[in-house]
């Protein structure tokens, strides 16, 4: 799974701009694939909502995705899924998208075919192409270059299960690719509003991954209590918990626990459902807490892999990760969005997010 750094010789780094994260100049790069502009989960899931292609249409709306930053990624192959998941349950999954469904037996086995993990039409490749994506990032990011796989975060697949809407755990395989190039020190820190409890428990054996996990206490899995110790840091954040309470706990115990850390590089999972107007979570938080919470993680190692993650409100999701990838890239977010990015986000629709709580400025800003 590891690849040699020559490979990426194409990638001309001496086109970079200035990093804001203050590791001198490194070119941000952008993983996509056209699977993820496709219909998935059905009609009545949260995840049924336009995500990552959002995302993509208002960044290239603004002018912030030239051809040469955007990396197109590719599925997963059946034996590096294999490296982590186990073999049967790559089978089931494959045989299910396959035929269209599943047996009794494997939904209780596999929790995939319900409401929360449902079968659709191109699952199996979505999934792995997620995983190749996180893959592709870490390669490049070990090669000197910012990555942000917007797509990736689906951090509470089991090895063997589905779960939490996440059927292949792909932070788990970008941390694998930077082991495997011989990083002995890599820092997993989430930021989703739900505990990283897939990734937790894939490295909870491994004294090479310290793994953070900063989440609304009380919230589904209902995993991550609080606890600290020298590989493990999990930080309950209150329900409304706002900017400043959220940016309190990232000083006092988050950022000292990763510099103890030390790390080679960091592996981060930025879900936009701690941000106010989620459904699916009770957290009150600013995207632009969420970016600066993301540089500061970023400035402690020079390997960096960002992640998307969870979000359920379409409008602040595509306004979170948009204005990250800016912030990553280097370019100036304006005040007032032009015509033609309202004209995206105001054609977005959600089941979720109930009319009057449709806030004006998720129409005519980026950040919050």
């Amino acid at each position: 799974m590891n690849l040699p750094s020559e490979q990426f010789g194409a990638l001309d780094s001496s086109a970079n701009s200035q990093s804001p994260l203050g590791l001198g100049p490194r070119r941000a790069l952008y993983i996509d694939n056209p699977v993820f502009t496709q219909d998935a989960f059905g009609t009545a899931h949260p995840l049924s909502i336009p995500r990552t292609q959002t995302v993509a249409e208002l960044c290239r709306a603004l002018d912030w995705l030239p051809d040469d930053v955007l990396i197109t990624s590719t599925p997963a192959s059946i034996s590096t899924l294999e490296r982590f998941h186990d073999k049967d349950y790559v089978a089931a999954l494959r045989d299910a998208d396959i035929t269209g469904r599943c047996t009794t037996g494997d939904l209780a086995r596999y929790n995939f075919g319900t409401m929360e993990n449902p079968l659709f039409p191109g699952i199996f490749e979505r999934a792995a192409t997620t995983v190749g994506g996180s893959i592709r990032a870490a390669e490049l990011a070990l090669a000197g270059h910012l990555v942000f796989h917007p797509a990736g975060g689906t951090h509470h697949g089991q090895s063997g299960r589905a779960s939490g809407f996440c059927y292949f755990n792909d932070p788990v395989f970008a941390i694998l690719t930077l082991l495997d190039a011989g990083l002995e020190r890599v820092v997993y820190a989430d930021i989703d509003a739900h505990h990283g409890d897939g990734v937790e428990a894939a490295f909870e054996s491994d004294d090479r991954v310290h793994t953070l996990s900063l989440h609304e206490a009380g919230r589904w899995p209902y995993s991550g209590q609080k606890n600290r110790n020298t590989r493990m840091c999990n930080l309950l954040l209150a329900k409304n918990c706002d900017d400043l309470a959220f940016e309190s706990t990232m000083h006092a115990h988050a950022l000292p626990f990763v510099a103890q850390a030390d790390p080679e590089a960091v592996v981060i999972t930025c879900g936009a459902d701690a941000l106010a107007g989620d459904p699916l979570s009770s957290m009150n938080l600013s995207n632009s807490v969420l970016w600066h919470a993301v540089e500061q993680l970023s400035a402690a190692a020079k390997v960096v892999v960002i992640l998307g993650g969870g979000g359920y409100n379409p409008w602040t999701l595509a306004r979170c990760w948009a204005g990250l990838w800016a912030r990553l890239a280097g370019f100036d977010i304006p005040a007032v969005l032009p015509n033609s990015a309202q004209d995206i986000l105001t054609r977005l629709e959600c089941d979720l997010v109930d009319d009057e709580d449709l806030n004006r400025n998720w129409l005519t800003r980026i950040e919050d």
